[in-house]
């Protein structure tokens, strides 16, 4: 076991690929998420290397977003050939020492929705918690039709914001503190986030989508993308006050639609288990579940 290193990133992202196939990734991200992750994340990549080459990778580090203190994560992939030789439990021992070194009082850690990588879970000391759903969608196949736009409402890319994109910051914080989630997190650094999020290799501010109202961003629809075939839903929402009229799937509506144009062929998109109404919107849009994990946490004390 080692640090991660730049020159692993191709082989991390085969594990990744391997291991959940619905999880968008590629090389760049993997190096410019090791390079520039706030320091107060403490974050960490481990890999695991046999017979030279890489085989497992875990990610670890503080969830320093979230109210409560003490939060850590803890997401370990195994590529499935090299599963069940200990790779996986080696790193996660690793990170539990550190996380428990920094002072972190409980991790988190989404887990594999099948009855193997939960049973595991399980002996190592983890609880389940909420499960989460990877969703399909074939972008070859038709798509359901533009919506009319409402009178007031204008859809516009977020590169119409590139000069100052402080709303569009305040619309993703708005919506990120309603997401559920057993952490929990708040958006209240902006420079952090123009680092992270906004600067983020993968993501597409020519695709992503925003509903305008009186020139302020009100819902969203932002996207992830390999680059190559494949482009991932990173959060649709809406303002508390906007909600009800369609804002949102609208904005979807019309990011699908630019993602095909632009020769993507699969989309994907992550819900929480319980997120009914947005299971709802996303099979009227005719995306499938395809993998499951379940968030999982295990007190450090």
């Amino acid at each position: 076991m080692r640090d991660f290193r730049p020159d692993d990133a191709e082989a991390v992202v085969r594990v990744l690929r391997e291991a959940i196939p619905p999880l968008l990734t590629t090389a760049e991200a993997q190096v410019w998420e090791a390079e520039h992750t706030p320091e107060a994340a403490r974050h960490r990549v481990l890999v695991a290397e046999a017979d030279g080459e890489v085989v497992g990778r875990c990610q670890t580090g503080l969830a320093h977003e979230s109210p409560t203190p003490g939060n850590a994560y803890v997401n370990t992939y195994v590529r499935p050939d090299r599963r069940g030789r200990g790779v996986g439990t080696a790193l996660v021992e690793a990170a539990e020492a550190r996380l428990r070194g920094l002072g972190a009082a409980r991790a988190y850690s989404w887990v594999l929705g099948d009855g193997r990588s939960l049973a595991y879970a399980g002996r190592r000391g983890y609880a389940p918690r909420r499960s989460a759903h990877f969703l399909r969608l074939d972008l070859t196949a038709p798509l359901p039709p533009l919506p009319e736009v409402p009178p007031r409402v204008e859809l516009v890319p977020c590169t119409v914001f590139e000069d100052d994109p402080r709303p569009v910051f305040e619309l993703d914080a708005a919506v990120t503190a309603d997401e559920p989630s057993d952490v929990g997190a708040e958006l209240d650094d902006y420079t952090d986030w123009l680092e992270t999020t906004w600067g983020h290799p993968c993501q597409s501010r020519e695709l992503a989508t925003l509903a305008v109202v009186d020139g302020r961003p009100v819902a969203f629809s932002a996207v992830a993308t390999d680059g190559v075939s494949r482009m991932s839903s990173a959060t649709t929402g809406t303002l508390r006050e906007y909600r009800g009229r369609g804002l949102a799937s609208l904005a979807k509506t019309a990011t699908l639609h630019k993602a095909r144009a632009a020769g993507l062929r699969e989309a994907f998109t992550g819900n929480d288990a319980g997120n009914a109404p947005m299971l709802a919107v996303n099979r009227r849009f005719g995306y499938e579940i395809c993998a499951t994990e379940v968030r999982h946490v295990r007190e450090l004390g």
